[in-house]
């Protein structure tokens, strides 16, 4: 029988619950909510009103992903480091994705233009 490695706590954790540090770290550096969300519907392909619903649903992270109409197609662009780790060396795709908005919310409160968060150049 094949044993199967323990998920991360993260995966269970309400992204209603975590969506208000991205925002607390954004407006710090003052960024904003709606650069947030766009990040937000950038990566992972939900619109406002979708994006708005999952967080009325209080879905945990893991799904908030799994649902994700389309993860973009330019994500793999997304290169760096994030708590400690290579965000592009990451296997697990879910565990990437969220490393993936992690290091673009970093990247919004360092002050980097929206068109390079966004992969546009």
């Amino acid at each position: 029988m094949k044993e199967t490695a323990k998920k991360h706590r993260i995966y269970s954790m309400s992204f209603a619950r975590i969506y208000p540090m991205y925002i607390q770290k954004a407006e710090k550096k003052d960024r904003t909510k709606k650069e947030v969300d766009e990040i937000i519907r950038w990566l992972f392909g939900y619109s406002q009103k979708q994006l708005e619903s999952q967080l009325k649903k209080e879905k945990d992270l893991e799904t908030f992903i799994a649902e994700a109409p389309k993860l973009h197609p330019s994500r793999s662009l997304i290169k760096g480091v994030i708590c400690g780790v290579r965000v592009e060396d990451i296997k697990d795709p879910t565990m990437q994705a969220m490393r993936y908005l992690d290091k673009l919310i970093d990247e919004l409160a360092k002050g980097r233009p929206m068109e390079k968060i966004l992969r546009k150049e």
